[in-house]
């Protein structure tokens, strides 16, 4: 092992973050830049790709100056990125040539319906391990090609290129010479085979894409190419590349089969390994793969909900009733949980899994005049775990329920929502000392090319549990607690 740091670049939905971890996995330096949101419709949610990748450099020169390091004392850089959010530029300038479409992003909502209505969904979920859902790129490349003037056209004449954040971020960290995914990112946009580990020539065809603005797909650990010298003060190998919630995943030392792990930021993304074979979903999860290291593929099952920590902000930024997210801890311990028939279903993008509704709406229901700010705050953080406890269900009924699931995310800081989950899931529920993990995935990915990690047993000894959370919420509360939810999600859709 190395004494050389590791650089992790986290580029999320609403932040773009860098952290400097030592090899042992402590954390050095940290930096976070918020970046703005776009909502041009209703429906739609876009970012500015150069102020992604303006703010990424910023956070990485911030993080390495404050760790007091230099370019040369890094081993490398790992990227973690928001999945399925979808770029294309030109490959002379490196000019995008619209807006980002972000993942939450439902335009293609009637795209997907009219496919489905063709009875095409299971042949794709079968090819790619997804559902047909505007969640998923391919849709929103092919209405970027046909909506932006020209591009169709350019694209199939290979000058434009298309990528998720990783690659964009890849593209400008290299001066434009490498273009490129690892394959949990190609697992994301419906276009890639999970059967063969290719581009799909039938999933192309039916998305109307040209291969020519493809990346390559590579492995998730292993060297991409060097950063520009003038961005760092020298060059830096990038070695390592995963979608945001597989880094968790690899972060939290989840590299078996059985293990689980779920992240809780803007949205909430429960994972379980199931190794080196795939699992296919009877229940509306997805299948996608963890890592490809050494070319050998491990796979996992994924439910993934589109708003978690976005509805706390949504209470601080829109409706403007909580100072910070910090205070939802206290709103809750005061209502001790009850919120008096108050739920929040946070359908603001539609209801990922298991219902993958794309019409549904957020709703607040049973409200009375007696609900207070403290109850709607409550009935917010218990629509975290409510949604979770759906997708564990989801799980069990596919025969990968989880026995304990490690947590991660801005949001399990909070003690009281760490409990009830454990209560609303009835199992334990770990966090552990470093909960960046997305971040740590990243630079253990890197780590492991760059000689800083021997393999992936030191990793699993690396982890360390900070607390466990065990069930305790009596059984009638806990009965109609979950009751009350479905009622308030069959009123949502």
């Amino acid at each position: 092992m190395t004494d050389r740091c590791l650089l992790a670049l986290d580029q999320g939905t609403s932040s773009s973050r860098a952290l400097v971890f030592a090899p042992d996995g402590e954390i050095k330096a940290l930096a976070q830049r918020e970046f703005e949101q776009f909502y041009p419709r209703p429906g739609w949610v876009e970012h500015d790709p150069e102020e992604i990748w303006q703010s990424t450099l910023d956070v990485a020169q911030e993080a390495l100056s404050r760790a007091g390091l230099k370019a040369e004392e890094l081993a490398g850089i790992g990227i973690s990125n928001q999945r399925e959010t979808t770029v294309v530029w030109e490959r002379s300038t490196g000019r995008p040539i619209h807006r980002a479409i972000v993942w939450q992003d439902r335009r293609t909502t009637n795209r997907c319906n009219a496919l489905r209505a063709e009875g095409l969904e299971e042949g794709i979920r079968r090819r790619s391990g997804l559902l047909l859902d505007p969640y998923f790129s391919a849709t929103k490349l092919e209405w970027l090609l046909d909506h932006v003037p020209d591009a169709r056209q350019r694209a199939g004449r290979g000058e434009l290129a298309f990528g998720t954040v990783d690659t964009w971020l890849l593209w400008r960290l290299t001066g434009g010479r490498v273009h490129a995914t690892d394959a949990s990112n190609a697992s994301r946009t419906l276009l890639w085979d999970l059967n063969e580990q290719a581009w799909s020539p039938e999933l192309l065809k039916r998305f109307r894409i040209p291969e020519e603005v493809l990346p390559e797909v590579r492995d998730s650990s292993g060297h991409f190419g060097d950063s520009d010298p003038d961005l760092f003060g020298a060059a830096v190998p990038i070695a390592g590349v995963a979608g945001d919630q597989q880094a968790a995943l690899f972060g939290q030392a989840c590299v078996t089969s059985g293990q689980s792990k779920s992240t809780y930021g803007t949205g909430c993304f429960a994972m379980t390994h199931t190794g080196t074979t795939p699992v296919w979903s009877d229940n509306r999860l997805l299948t996608t793969v963890a890592t490809r290291i050494n070319g050998e593929i491990t796979y996992a099952v994924e439910g993934s909900i589109f708003v978690a920590g976005a509805a706390v902000k949504w209470l601080r930024d829109r409706l403007g009733i909580i100072p910070d997210a910090a205070t939802t801890e206290a709103c809750a311990r005061r209502t001790e949980g009850d919120t008096g028939g108050v739920y929040l279903v946070p359908a603001f993008t539609g209801l990922g899994a298991p219902w993958w509704d794309s019409e549904a709406r957020g709703l607040f229901c049973g409200m009375t005049l007696d609900t207070g700010v403290d109850e709607l705050v409550t009935a917010t953080l218990q629509s975290v775990a409510l949604q979770t406890r759906d997708l564990v269900d989801a799980m069990a009924a596919d025969g990968a329920r989880p026995e304990v699931l490690r947590i991660d995310g801005g949001m399990v800081v909070n003690d009281w929502l760490c409990q009830l989950l454990a209560d609303v899931l009835e199992m334990p529920v770990e966090r552990p000392e470093i909960t960046e993990t997305t971040a740590l995935g990243a630079a253990y990915l890197a780590g492991l090319a760059t000689g800083v990690y021997r393999d992936l047993d030191e990793l699993e000894q690396r982890w360390r549990l900070q607390r466990r959370f065990d069930p305790a919420m009596p059984r009638e509360r806990h009965r109609q607690l979950l009751d009350g939810w479905k009622e308030a999600v069959r009123r949502a859709r």
